[in-house]
């Protein structure tokens, strides 16, 4: 049922056999207990970009749907994380709200969840510190970007797949933090405050994307074997040591390395030949501008680093890093459409 975009300041009766309700763009504000009294068979709705505030949200409202996979609440005025919710519900989305509030065991019953966004909220370490997530054993992507937390959370589930919280105050990551997520696939650092990490934090065997770019970084780091994709840029880095990157080399299994970015750092030459002998795959190198130690940007004689899969030959460009592997965002409607 497409109600999206009439400046409907209500929810209109929704017919008993409705299944998807999209009500996105308009100028609601309430979500009353009869909203849904006879839609029983609803599994999405989307309330995105409206006006909605907690204290206009009746109790319970949304536990009263027994078959509700998704729920869209992004773009609204929520303090407070909605609650109750019911069991079946898989992906829920409350990016773009204000939410620095969570009750006592909110999130025990969502069980079920594979995709959770609290992307640009007022979210700090005290509210994860019960280890809110620890019981949704299905969760795969958790969104916390742009928030207001200065550790990693705790107690996150060994399923998640993808881990997003670009854009928080993080300043360290505590040892062996990532052995219990074995399946992760893509985690999103970026616009931290990292500084001083261990150098094999992020050994894990199923990372392809690595965005650890605007911190304070000085080193690198291991490199797991089946990393893909890695963005170091704005960093403080002054050398690629590949004694760290790449302790050793096994003929019979290969890293999967093929793209590095790593411009705005305080190189002062390209990364050493013998890369190629730790990364056979690795395919672009973006150097673009450096910094150096009194804050001038300075180019080093090779910008980009492109090796084609016909050709090994160094090829220099003045390409930006739009190129395959320029660092996007989680797909927030469907997880598994990464790049």
């Amino acid at each position: 049922m497409y109600c999206d975009n009439r400046k409907l300041k209500a929810i209109p009766n929704i017919p008993m056999h409705i299944q998807q309700l999209y009500l996105q763009f308009n100028e609601i504000e309430a979500v009353t207990a009869n909203s849904f009294i006879n839609a029983t068979h609803l599994k999405e709705i989307n309330l995105s970009y409206n006006k909605i505030k907690s204290q206009k949200i009746d109790y319970g409202v949304f536990a009263k749907l027994p078959n509700l996979l998704q729920l869209h609440l992004e773009h609204n005025n929520l303090e407070e994380f909605p609650f109750p919710l019911p069991k079946s519900l898989e992906r829920l989305l409350l990016g773009y709200n204000e939410i620095s509030k969570l009750q006592t065991n909110a999130m025990d019953g969502l069980v079920n969840l594979t995709m959770l966004d609290l992307c640009y909220n007022h979210l700090h370490d005290s509210l994860l510190k019960e280890k809110i997530f620890a019981k949704m054993e299905k969760l795969m992507q958790l969104n916390l970007c742009n928030n207001r937390l200065e550790s990693m959370p705790p107690g996150l589930p060994s399923s998640l797949m993808y881990l997003s919280l670009e854009n928080n105050s993080i300043s360290s990551i505590p040892e062996k933090y990532f052995d219990k997520l074995p399946k992760l696939h893509a985690l999103r650092l970026s616009h931290n405050k990292l500084q001083d990490i261990p150098f094999n934090i992020f050994n894990l065997p199923n990372l392809v994307e690595l965005s650890v770019g605007h911190n304070k970084l000085k080193q690198a780091f291991y490199i797991p074997r089946n990393l893909e994709h890695l963005y170091l840029q704005n960093n403080e880095i002054e050398k690629m040591n590949l004694t760290v990157m790449c302790p050793s080399i096994d003929p019979l299994h290969h890293h999967h390395l093929t793209y590095i970015r790593a411009d705005q750092n305080k190189l002062k030459e390209p990364i050493s030949s013998y890369i190629f002998f730790c990364f056979p795959h690795i395919h672009t190198i973006y150097y673009g501008e450096q910094r150096s130690t009194n804050g001038q940007t300075i180019q080093l004689k090779t910008q980009v680093f492109r090796r084609f899969q016909d050709d090994d030959d160094e090829s220099e460009d003045h390409e930006s890093p739009e190129q395959e592997g320029a660092e996007g965002h989680f797909d927030l409607h469907y997880y598994v459409n990464q790049e």
